[in-house]
């Protein structure tokens, strides 16, 4: 009898973890609401279409007559993953230092070497934890420095408020640092509420490069309208975490080799070149950034530096130019 309890009660608190681990993601009346299965369908297509893709935007020709467009970012996270859900091992920390304090020269040696120039999408408490950084990744006047959150914060837990009032902070901030205005941004995780294009909109961004769907630049919907702004579509697989990913306290472990990357990443750019649209890359310094990676990194650049009309461009710059083809079409 005394074993059936213990059996029992393990049953619930299992289910009672499950239970926490279903509702984290979820705002209070998120975990309020009824199972979607009890939805009516006019509330199943408001959901989905809240936030949609329109018209694709690949222009007819990319600039010099190139066959593809080719944007480099890197999210310089660093410590602020850790620090958003309130951790504060040092050992953390110095993870995340990692990304700023060797793998951050090593990338814009890299860039430097093959002056292309690339996107940096920058938390703001990161900026201000890294100012020389920030220094360095401007100093050329050829990279792009775009919105990355707060903290990086997860969107889906805010309330709308809460999400503005970080947004303009995060835009100030970097304005401030920088001193250009940002244009463009990628959400933190790529994590987005049901209020986040529009606030994107509202604060007057040209441009969102987290969404996943399309491999073309795309013009976003809100509620079935057009709203002129550019998405620059993400993937998976073109990010370097699932890849070298690493969490000490869970079962995640890298389990990919670089060459394996380079051979994923190198079909995903012949087939965008094939195709004369987009390829973008999504890249973290305390990732991307240790040696062997960097080597691969390094061959992948110089492969596709070696085929004929490659634009090598930011993501302000191709968000740009599609925007401005668009409107003559």
């Amino acid at each position: 009898m005394k074993r059936q309890k213990s059996r029992t009660a393990a049953a619930v608190l299992a289910a009672n973890g499950l239970a926490t681990i279903l509702t984290a993601g979820a705002t209070p009346q998120q975990q309020q609401q009824d199972p979607s299965w009890k939805w009516p369908e006019t509330k199943v297509h408001e959901v989905v279409n809240r936030v949609r893709a329109g018209r694709d935007l690949t222009p007819k020709r990319w600039p010099r007559n190139a066959r593809v467009a080719v944007g480099l970012s890197f999210d310089f996270d660093n410590e602020t993953p850790a620090l958003r859900d309130g951790q504060t091992s040092p050992a953390l920390m110095a993870q995340g230092e990692y990304g700023a304090r060797a793998g951050l020269p090593r990338i814009l040696r890299l860039l430097n070497r093959f002056k292309i120039p690339a996107t940096f999408f920058v938390p703001a408490i990161s900026a201000k934890l890294h100012p020389q950084s920030m220094k360095d990744i401007v100093s050329s006047g050829r990279h792009e420095v775009g919105v990355h959150g707060w903290i990086h914060e997860r969107n889906s837990l805010l309330e709308e408020a809460d999400e503005r009032d970080l947004m303009r902070r995060s835009i100030e901030a970097l304005t401030e640092i920088t001193g250009k205005k940002p244009v463009g941004m990628r959400t933190p995780s790529w994590d987005f509420s049901p209020a986040t294009m529009k606030l994107a909109h509202e604060l007057g961004l040209m441009y969102d490069s987290s969404l996943m769907a399309d491999d073309r630049p795309y013009e976003v919907m809100i509620d079935g309208k057009a709203t002129g702004v550019v998405e620059l579509p993400v993937e998976w697989i073109m990010d370097d975490f699932p890849y070298f990913g690493m969490d000490r306290t869970t079962t995640l472990r890298p389990y990919t080799t670089p060459d394996e990357v380079f051979s994923i990443w190198r079909a995903e750019f012949d087939k965008a070149y094939e195709e004369r649209t987009m390829f973008i890359l999504t890249m973290h310094p305390h990732v991307i950034g240790h040696r062997s990676r960097m080597a691969m990194l390094e061959k992948l650049v110089k492969y596709m530096s070696s085929r004929p009309g490659v634009w090598f461009a930011t993501h302000e710059e191709i968000a740009s130019y599609v925007a401005d083809k668009s409107e003559s079409r």
